[in-house]
Order: C-alpha cells, then sequence, then structure tokens
C-alpha cells in the first residue's frame, strides 16, 4: 500500500526534511521557498507535488516526471495558505489606533477583489485561485480537527445581529468558556453577534468569570459590528487578555458575507470564498453537537441541513440539537415544536433535541453525549 504524501508546510520542516539522505519521494510542499535552502537544490524528488513553491531553476531537472507543479497565480491573496488565518494574518496591516486603517487590511483588500470580480466569476483563472485557497483552508482545518476527539467539537449557530449590550451575548460567552475549558473545540461562522460571543468566551478560556464581565463591558462601547470601534474594542480586549496557547476555537467566515468582519476572537480562521463549501463543512465537523441561538433566515437554514444530517447519520452517527432560547424557538419561531412534531410522525428520525433557558443545562446535555462514546 502506497504511503500518504508527508505535507512540507513550512521552512522548518523542510530543513528537517532535508536532514535526511537519499531521494526525496512523496512530499506536498506548500507555498515553500526553496531557493534561501541551499541543500535543497542538491536532492533529488520524486513523486512530490509542489503548490504555489519558489523553486530555483537549477533544481527544475531534479524533479522526476511523477511530480507535479502548481504554481502561484497572481492574487491578492495566496492561493495556498499553508496554515489557517488568525487575527495577526487576517487583519494584517489594520491599526487599532487608526480606524480608517480597516480600509487597507489584509481581509478587506481581498473582499473588494472578490466583490470586484463577482461572487461568480467569468474569469477561470480567478474561480480557480479561489477553489485552490479554500482546499487548502481545508486541509489545514481538517489537520487541527485531527488534535481533537470529533465528539468534542461544538458548534454554535446565531444572528450576526446580535448585541454585545443583549444578555444573551453574555451567556453564549459563558457557554463556550465552560466548554473550552472542559477541553471542548467550539466553532462558529466567525462574525459578529452569536459567533463572536463563541469566540469571545473561548478567548478568556481559563480566565476568572468577572474577568469575562470585564472584557464583555469594553466591547460595549460598539454594540453593533457596523459601530465605529467595533473592531478596536476587540483588538483592545484582546491586548488587556492576551491569547491563552492552551484554548482554542475556529471561526469559519467566509468572503461570500464580507460586509460582516470576522471576529479577531477566533484563535484559528479558516475563511472560504465559497460559502456552500464553509457552511456543509461548519455543520459536518461539529460532530459533538450544534447549540442554536436565536437567528434568522440563515440559522434557519443550518438547522434545517443540520436536521437532514442527524435523519440520515450522514457521519456515523447523530449529533445533538440544542436549542438555546425556550420563548424564541417555540413561540416566536416555532422551529423546536416542529421538529419535535415530525420526528413523532417518522419523518424525522435520529434527532437528539433538547430545548433550555439555562446555561448548565447546555453545558451538561452537551457533555452528556461527549461522554457516552
Amino acid at each position: 500500500m502506497q504511503r500518504n504524501y508527508q505535507e512540507i508546510e513550512s521552512q522548518e520542516a523542510l530543513r528537517r526534511l532535508l536532514c535526511g539522505d537519499g531521494v526525496i519521494t512523496r512530499c506536498a510542499f506548500q507555498s515553500i521557498d526553496f531557493s534561501i535552502e541551499e541543500a535543497a537544490v542538491e536532492r533529488i524528488y520524486s513523486d512530490c507535488i509542489f503548490m504555489g513553491c519558489v523553486i530555483p531553476e537549477q533544481m527544475i531537472n531534479r524533479l522526476d516526471n511523477r511530480c507535479y507543479i502548481f504554481p502561484s497565480i497572481r492574487k491578492p491573496f495566496n492561493c495556498f495558505p499553508a496554515q489557517l488565518y488568525d487575527s495577526a494574518s487576517l487583519y494584517a496591516g489594520y491599526q487599532p489606533e487608526c480606524e480608517a486603517s480597516f480600509g487597507d487590511c489584509y481581509d478587506t483588500r481581498v473582499y473588494r477583489h472578490y466583490v470586484g470580480k463577482g461572487k461568480i466569476s467569468s474569469d477561470i483563472s480567478e474561480m480557480l485561485a479561489r477553489a485552490l485557497h479554500d482546499h487548502s483552508v481545508s486541509d489545514s482545518l481538517h489537520e487541527m480537527l485531527a488534535r481533537y476527539d470529533e465528539r468534542r467539537v461544538v458548534a454554535v449557530m446565531g444572528g450576526h445581529a446580535l448585541l454585545r449590550t443583549e444578555d444573551n451575548y453574555v451567556k453564549i460567552a459563558q457557554i463556550s468558556k465552560q466548554l473550552t475549558e472542559m477541553g471542548y473545540l467550539m466553532v462558529s461562522g466567525g462574525g459578529p453577534g452569536a459567533m463572536e460571543a463563541t469566540h469571545l468566551g473561548a478567548w478568556m478560556a481559563g480566565r476568572e468569570d468577572d474577568e469575562l464581565l470585564e472584557a464583555v463591558g469594553m466591547l460595549r462601547i460598539a454594540p453593533h459590528y457596523k459601530d465605529e470601534g467595533w473592531l478596536r474594542s476587540a483588538f483592545a480586549v484582546m491586548e488587556q487578555f492576551p491569547c491563552r496557547e492552551d484554548f482554542c476555537s475556529i471561526g469559519m467566515p467566509t468572503w461570500f458575507y464580507g460586509h460582516e468582519p470576522a471576529t479577531p476572537f477566533a484563535s484559528h480562521i479558516a475563511k472560504y470564498f465559497d460559502n456552500s463549501v464553509r457552511e456543509d463543512g461548519l455543520l459536518a465537523i461539529a460532530k459533538g453537537g450544534v447549540i442554536y441561538t436565536p437567528g434568522s433566515a440563515g440559522t434557519m437554514q443550518e438547522i434545517f441541513q443540520d436536521a437532514a444530517q442527524n435523519h440520515y447519520e450522514t457521519f456515523g452517527f447523530a449529533s445533538p440539537m440544542v436549542f438555546f432560547g425556550e420563548e424564541y424557538w417555540t413561540r416566536q419561531v416555532p422551529v423546536y415544536e416542529l421538529l419535535k412534531n415530525l420526528q413523532q410522525q417518522g419523518r424525522y428520525q435520529n434527532l437528539l433535541l433538547s430545548i433550555t433557558d439555562d446555561i448548565d443545562s447546555v453545558v451538561d446535555y452537551i457533555i452528556s453525549f461527549g461522554s457516552a462514546a
């Protein structure tokens, strides 16, 4: 059986590889600059893949005919990112003390290019570049997920319009903080509102509850993502409470909805061009359950997509669907009652439904499922 390709995604990883002897075989190199490693030019390469790499001319004849070279495509984004984004890379160029600098940061430049070319572009090189980018993001995403028990990956879904001043914002952050401290990996669509609260909670994991409330207080100067100071206040919180590497979360935003800024509180950001890949992927990885907080059309779509996955046990088993907010989900938007009735009629099967207003009940239900395997 042929072994998988060894992925080389940093200059340091290349240097370690070069310490060995013989022909380098079945390696996938991603965004590597071979020109700065003299020893690399002297080696022979067999059945390797080179994606967006800088390859010196004198090295070309050392690649056998089973090697594949995918050159970089000139775009304002890297077609082959070797790792997930974070606040520093996604917002590179943004200076919190200068609000106008947001217009020139990496994320904004890519969004302008994306809109300028069209969300569905007739330019084949543009669509190819986006697909290659999203493939690389998914590759890095699954490398990170491999570090976690699949039943300990939990998503929070909810509206982007939730204000930082609302009670639910604090409650979502508290739920996320507790689960992160218990070893769960929290994921969301990576935007503002309920999504931001998810990542704020994960960011504050390991700290006192009073510190979380202090952070929320700092954010309240700009309640809505369209308010001046929304991003600046988030960076102020991150400076006040530096990242702890032992606690992570994954935000999965998209340039398709690029008018909504991505929350910088996600320690890892898997930002996509293709929203369908992002949407399906987000629900697919949340095998530890999905917590539904009040939202609108996007959240409705996610509920029924998740219900279908659970009904068919698409990924081997069904996961909890926890509805947070009894008044909202039974009266204002009675989707919980609908799902429960459809399950009783046999039109849906395998749905693990629960509904509550209590933070501890949400956490307990998620934990009981994760511990049952």
